[in-house]
């Protein structure tokens, strides 16, 4: 599943704030996502998160991977 991510560094404080646990995003095919905000900590820059990610999840649904893609893609703000 592909995610596209425009998150700025506002939006992602509000999980260090204890304001926010998930990342609510829409996949590039329509599904939705609810993702705990730590997993998008290791893409956290000063600008925020931002760019086009691969999710894989087993058959259960649990996250097993989380990569960053090459190129840019169109990009939608998750909510929290």
């Amino acid at each position: 599943m592909i995610v596209d991510v425009a998150l700025p560094a506002e939006r992602y404080l509000a999980w260090y704030r204890g304001q926010a646990g998930r990342v609510l995003m829409v996949s590039r095919d329509g599904r939705r996502v609810s993702l705990p905000a730590h997993h998008l900590r290791a893409f956290l820059t000063h600008e925020g998160v931002y760019g086009s990610f691969l999710m894989r999840f087993t058959a259960d649904g649990k996250l097993v991977s989380l990569e960053r893609l090459g190129g840019e893609g169109p990009c939608s703000a998750p909510s929290f």
